[in-house]
């Protein structure tokens, strides 16, 4: 029977990609993806680890760039909530013509891996699935970069694995605030994925054009609105949302912004600060509103909170530096790697 239905949600894919192709080729219809992003090109191979995690095989989607005129250091790049391995592009190739080896997954639930029904979604347990990915390519030090959801895993891995991560770089992290301490009202996985079911183009690009772009709207950008929203359209869409849901309720319920005083390698924080995002903000009540997803006063407290940290503003930019101002960002970036602590 398994295989069965297998084979029918193949084929669903195959004709609603058959679809979207002739519909795309006259203009009038949107993308629609597989469940695992099947159909959306990645700007590299795309490479899988497969591993056992909480009694199921799964699979990491993930790229492996190494330079031409390698510098001997490895960078890994963790992406955000609403974002794939993909959205790197430009810091992928940044790196890469400075010499870097990059890696760049997929986590578990997100984009091109696997989106298992039953998973107990936890950062530790990301952390601990990235972790033997890198074991597996021999690699046991690392830059850490991660944005927005990224962040918070790359936070909880730099906790999980202090020795092996050479600097850690945050750009606009969320988690920097507890939301449920300051009064955003929780939300159960059920309501989570009778949201996340009503996501369409329009409702990525309002929210990422407010939160993520500063007002401003580049035709650039519909690339990954489309991205998104392919997945949500396509056969596999409830497993999309509802290990959306599963996320959502993990990056709500974990704050790390607790633990910031145990990091102890370098840090870089980056952060546009006109980025607005706060997890369920537009559920909060008014007065919660307005005082959450403040980030340049986010961004002064976490500095006062970590031991060795590097703070750099963006001060016109919002929630994705690297995609609205990439030369800017990168400049800033490799201006910023591999500093080290004082002596304490």
């Amino acid at each position: 029977m398994k295989k069965i239905l297998s084979v029918c949600r193949t084929l669903l894919f195959i004709l609603a990609n058959a679809l979207s192709a002739q519909s795309f080729a006259s203009g009038t219809e949107p993308a629609v993806y597989g469940e695992e992003l099947q159909g959306f090109d990645y700007p590299e191979t795309v490479q899988e680890f497969r591993f056992e995690s909480q009694r199921m095989p799964l699979h990491m989607a993930y790229m492996d760039v190494k330079p031409q005129q390698p510098n001997g250091k490895s960078v890994v790049l963790l992406h955000g909530k609403n974002f794939c391995a993909a959205t790197w592009q430009n810091t992928m190739q940044a790196l890469g013509n400075a010499g870097y080896r990059v890696i760049v997954p997929d986590q578990i639930g997100f984009c091109k891996s696997s989106k298992p029904l039953a998973y107990q979604f936890s950062f530790q347990q990301l952390a601990r699935n990235t972790h033997a990915l890198l074991s597996s390519l021999g690699i046991d030090q690392t830059i850490m970069i991660g944005h927005s959801t990224g962040g918070m895993l790359g936070i909880r891995y730099a906790l999980m694995y202090p020795q092996e991560v050479r600097q850690l770089v945050l750009v606009n992290p969320i988690g920097l605030e507890d939301w449920k301490a300051k009064g955003v009202p929780t939300q159960s996985i059920d309501q989570w994925y009778a949201r996340e079911r009503m996501t369409s183009s329009d409702s990525i690009r309002r929210y990422e054009q407010s939160a993520y772009y500063a007002g401003v709207w580049r035709s650039e950008y519909d690339r990954w609105v489309e991205m998104l929203a392919g997945m949500y359209r396509g056969p596999g869409k409830d497993i999309v949302a509802w290990n959306s849901a599963q996320l959502y309720d993990m990056i709500f319920n974990q704050p790390v912004v607790y633990e910031l005083g145990l990091l102890k390698m370098p840090v870089l924080l980056m952060t546009g600060d006109r980025d607005t995002t706060a997890i369920g903000k537009d559920m909060a009540p008014p007065e919660v509103r307005a005082r959450i997803g403040n980030y340049p006063e986010l961004a002064r407290t976490v500095s006062a909170a970590i031991a060795c940290v590097t703070l750099v503003e963006f001060p016109d930019l919002g929630h994705a530096p690297q995609i609205q101002d990439p030369v800017s960002f990168h400049k800033a970036l490799l201006n910023g790697l591999a500093p080290s602590c004082p002596a304490p």
